[in-house]
């Protein structure tokens, strides 16, 4: 195990009926709160009206900035920032999932910049992050662990460049985790968010500097089972609390720095990959995940059969004995159980055409170089693509 520092002062109130706390949350950091959220979804689902009454209750000043969509744009964030320049807000809350949350983060960068900065320049780690508004968060999808992690993702519309910023400044203050708001989730962003998690967490066991990591290895699969076990419940039962509960804390855990705290240094090429997509095709996140981490995986089991074979036998009780024909094995499985739960598998079943791959790993390798993955050059990347 690796020297590491582990630090994560998010304070999490789990459970049913805690979104009444968000009020007082709130206060603790500022009286005049830009909320931010998604499109109509937390309205139909009574979610809007418990985060008002709350902040009524503590006495708060609110400003609205709905529109937030899946795959957020750097132009909306703009828009935001604004707004909370104008109506001098001194703290910010987020009310969905992963988008709305890097939304806000990006608003509360962009709220203490100099008014002449270029945002996008924090992106492209041109800029450094000095100050930032304090963030706090209603989860309403559970699968990005923005709501306990420092970084965040957008969009730049006219390059089709989505790229992140990381800083402890935009750490969640406080995030509010009620499992029975994913009730409404339908099956298809249930199982998105499913991959998102095992992503997330399969990236660090694959690709980092440590090779002696049994209790990191065991945390990984640990979660991942038990969110393939509660993704199948949920498509059966979409309000088993229990199930939902447990995607809900294991979505959280699988990006939180916890499953790669001593494991040196990682990379995310699956997510480097996707990224691409998301941009120039707007899919869902996750959608895209389910695709490109097969392909990367069988890239990438040659390198490393041993690893591969090990989440076979540990996940899919594979009992083959050979680590590369298990390792292979292993990434079928997966592959298939990504299927079983409703999300695509290829490029094709999205609709991108192979005609469109070097135009999507030229995509990418922008962003391999910014994250400094030497390895991935525009022509891996294509091969990865293919296998995709």
């Amino acid at each position: 195990m690796r020297n590491f520092i582990f630090d994560n002062p998010t304070r999490i109130i789990f459970g049913q009926g805690m979104i009444t706390n968000i009020g007082n949350e709130v206060r603790r950091f500022g009286t005049r709160v830009l909320l931010v959220y998604g499109q109509e979804s937390i309205k139909k689902h009574g979610i809007y009206d418990q985060v008002i009454s709350s902040l009524n209750d503590a006495n708060l000043s609110t400003v609205e900035f709905p529109g937030v969509k899946s795959n957020p744009v750097l132009s909306h964030a703009l828009k935001g920032i604004e707004l909370a320049r104008n109506e001098d807000v001194d703290v910010i809350l987020a009310v969905g999932g992963g988008s709305v949350i890097d939304t806000a983060k990006t608003i509360a960068v962009g709220v203490k910049a100099d008014p002449d900065d270029d945002i996008w320049e924090f992106f492209t780690y041109k800029k450094k992050i000095r100050d930032a508004l304090p963030v706090l968060t209603v989860v309403t999808i559970s699968a990005s662990a923005s709501e306990m992690n420092p970084a965040a993702v957008i969009t730049k519309e006219e390059d089709a460049q989505k790229f992140s910023i990381r800083s402890p400044l935009i750490q969640p203050k406080t995030s509010i985790l009620d499992p029975t708001v994913l009730f409404s989730l339908s099956p298809a962003y249930s199982a998105y968010s499913a991959v998102d998690m095992i992503t997330h967490m399969l990236e660090g066991y694959f690709n980092n500097s440590e090779h002696d990591s049994p209790l990191q290895n065991r945390l990984v699969e640990g979660i991942m089972k038990t969110v393939m076990e509660s993704t199948e419940v949920i498509l059966n039962n979409p309000e088993n609390y229990n199930a939902r509960a447990n995607i809900m804390w294991s979505a959280t855990l699988a990006f939180n720095g916890l499953t790669t705290a001593g494991m040196g240094a990682i990379s995310l090429p699956a997510h480097m990959i996707e990224h691409s997509l998301s941009a120039l095709y707007n899919i869902a996140h996750g959608a895209g995940l389910s695709i490109t981490l097969p392909g990367w995986m069988k890239y990438a089991v040659h390198k490393n059969p041993a690893k591969f074979a090990r989440l076979g036998r540990e996940i899919f009780a594979i009992e083959e004995t050979d680590d590369l024909t298990a390792g292979v094995e292993g990434i079928d499985r997966l592959k298939r159980w990504f299927s079983l739960i409703g999300s695509p598998t290829s490029l094709q079943e999205v609709d991108i055409p192979g005609d469109d791959i070097d135009t999507i790993a030229e995509n990418a390798a922008v962003l391999a170089r910014l994250w400094r993955l030497k390895d991935y050059t525009r022509n891996v990347i294509s091969e990865i693509l293919h296998l995709c």
